[in-house]
């Protein structure tokens, strides 16, 4: 029986797609291109944003961790030789108390100006500045060395940061009620800037660096500065009669500030974009340096008037443990050691330092210093560049 021409069609048109479906399924095609189809898909490449940074500032690493740069054994270049020291400030002996963390020993005592409140150091990361508060001075010390150079004069220099484009110092004047900016490496002045609040203290600077947060510990209040403009943009009273604000710390992701407050007893919360009323969180009595662990997951709070360390979670939002140094004391300013297994803290009270394990909170060390030990440097550590302070680097 002769078949028709539809019908031959049809016949082939299910053949080929018997033969479609068989090398669908691997039955029928060849090797090269089964063994193409069966490679895992390249994952897209992630690319972190980009921060619009100050003019001038070193790019953000990552804009999800700020302190990425302070990993343990991330040194600059410019720190890699300096010994490993801890400089205490004592600020009623006008010394300069200098330990060894390897033996938890004094090496040196060095003589300084009236009433040293800081050792902060520098922008560049060379130079360590003594904030002889009273003696209207800074004194340059050389961490590769260890000796202490001609003071500068400088009016009421109760601390000291920089801005992170690393042109500015920025003094931060209390009795006089300035904030003066300064050339970053000669301390001339470019700039006055007049605030109408009491004891401006403490800062830290937003993600882009386009703006700092100050503390006024004798009025309660804080200060939005904006850098570029060198201008006090906002100004707000802390919602508590008798706050005393002190140090200042930017939350890893940069979403958020934490102002440390001695009369409080706790944590103000800011979110510095917006410059909104701060929510509250009690750590101790006397709450008062804010230091973050190397792996940036943790802050440890200094309550200088019970004599405890409150350890906050950043992931968790939450305080999750609380270190009680044995016999007391007055944990006051410091840092983290530079493999972040130890937090140095001074004595304010008790003319003593603290060595704490920061796995176990124990007390390792506690090394007789001179009278009102303040706002000590643990020196060198990892970080590209300084903000100030006892160490704020990025």
């Amino acid at each position: 029986m002769r078949t028709t021409k539809a019908a031959r069609l049809l016949a082939a048109g299910a053949a080929l797609t018997a033969l479609t479906l068989l090398s669908a399924c691997g039955g029928g095609g060849d090797r090269e291109s089964e063994a193409l189809g069966s490679k895992a898909p390249v994952p897209p490449r992630v690319t972190k944003p980009r921060v619009n940074v100050l003019p001038g500032m070193p790019p953000v690493e990552d804009p999800a961790d700020l302190y990425a740069a302070d990993r343990p054994g991330r040194f600059s270049p410019v720190v890699r030789d300096f010994p490993s020291r801890v400089y205490v400030p004592n600020t009623n002996s006008d010394t300069v108390t200098v330990i060894d963390p390897a033996t938890r020993k004094v090496v040196e005592t060095i003589p300084v100006g009236r009433q040293p409140q800081h050792v902060v150091p520098s922008w560049d990361l060379r130079t360590l500045w003594v904030n002889n508060d009273l003696g209207n001075s800074l004194t340059p010390i050389d961490p590769r060395t260890g000796r202490a150079g001609k003071p500068v004069a400088v009016h009421d220099p109760y601390n000291l940061y920089f801005t992170p484009d690393g042109k500015y110092a920025v003094v931060m004047a209390s009795m006089d009620r300035e904030l003066v900016f300064r050339d970053a490496h000669t301390m001339k002045v470019v700039k006055t800037v007049p605030v109408t609040c009491y004891g401006v203290n403490h800062a830290d600077f937003s993600v882009d660096g386009r703006y700092f947060i100050v503390s006024c510990e004798f009025s309660g209040e804080i200060l939005k500065v904006d850098t570029a403009r060198m201008k006090v943009v906002a100004q707000e009273k802390l919602p508590l009669r008798g706050a005393m604000p002190q140090d200042v710390k930017i939350a890893p992701d940069g979403k958020l500030f934490y102002i440390a407050d001695m009369m409080a007893n706790g944590l103000w919360i800011l979110d510095g974009d917006r410059f909104t009323r701060p929510r509250f969180l009690a750590t101790g009595k006397g709450a008062h340096g804010l230091y973050v662990s190397r792996d940036s997951r943790e802050m440890y709070v200094s309550n200088r008037g019970e004599g405890t360390i409150s350890v906050f979670d950043f992931t968790q939002d939450r305080l999750t443990r609380k270190w009680h140094l044995p016999g007391g004391g007055s944990p006051d300013m410091g840092g983290v050691s530079a493999d972040g297994k130890v937090l140095w803290l001074s004595g304010r009270y008790n003319a003593e330092v603290y060595a704490i394990d920061t796995r176990t909170g124990a007390l390792v060390a506690r090394i007789k210093v001179g009278s009102g030990p303040h706002g000590l440097a643990v020196y060198p550590q990892p970080g590209r560049y300084s903000l100030g302070h006892t160490g704020i680097f990025r």
